[in-house]
């Protein structure tokens, strides 16, 4: 998240996947270790933002994203083949579903991946996501407003914002207005390149 809140630029596309201006959100993911062995790197930084990389994946046994974090296309899927950004190894290895109005056949990738697409809402996914991840954690990858959807449902158990000194000026936010009620912080670091939050629900 930048500075003054947004998540992603405006403009996606394949040439800006995270809008215009946007890519300065993620740079520091890929100084670390674990980043640059995402996209098949070698070397890269160790340390708290490592870690906390690689903590995001430990243990994860299913993911839910949006239809905007998994590509560009809009609308009928049969305008564009589209497979991901992630090439033909996607870095989850592990079910993920991706919240659509439009249907689409599972698309079964390299590692372990298979997309499932969701046309029933953020709740109809959460329960196929708990199915496919047994006793492991289900990772909410964005984008903005599929977290929103689930804040506002209160689906969501754990949060981790990392704040990057960057102003966007525009773009999409997860936070509007006051931001969700009853999330606590639990933890922050801070490196040169980044602060770390960790918020939880509130104990009653």
């Amino acid at each position: 998240m930048s500075v003054d809140g947004f998540v992603a630029g405006l403009g996606q596309d394949e040439e800006h996947p995270l809008g215009v201006g946007a890519s300065a959100l993620h740079e520091w993911i890929f100084e670390t270790r674990t980043g640059r062995g995402f996209i098949g790197g070698e070397g890269g930084e160790t340390g708290v933002d490592d870690d906390l990389v690689a903590a995001g994946f430990d243990g994860i046994g299913a993911t839910i994203m949006g239809r905007n974090m998994f590509g560009p296309v809009r609308g009928d899927w049969a305008t564009m083949p589209w497979l991901g950004w992630w090439g033909p190894n996607p870095p989850f290895h592990h079910r993920v579903f991706v919240l659509t109005n439009f249907g689409r056949d599972p698309i079964e990738m390299e590692g372990g991946t298979t997309f499932h697409f969701v046309t029933e809402g953020p709740e109809a996914a959460l329960t196929l996501a708990r199915e496919a991840a047994g006793d492991l954690d289900i990772r909410l990858g964005g984008g903005a407003a599929t977290v929103r959807q689930f804040l506002d449902l209160g689906l969501i158990d754990r949060m981790h914002i990392a704040v990057v000194p960057v102003l966007l000026g525009s773009g999409e936010r997860i936070f509007d207005g006051a931001g969700p009620s009853g999330y606590t912080c639990t933890s922050y670091v801070g490196t040169p390149r980044v602060a770390h939050y960790h918020f939880a629900p509130q104990s009653a």
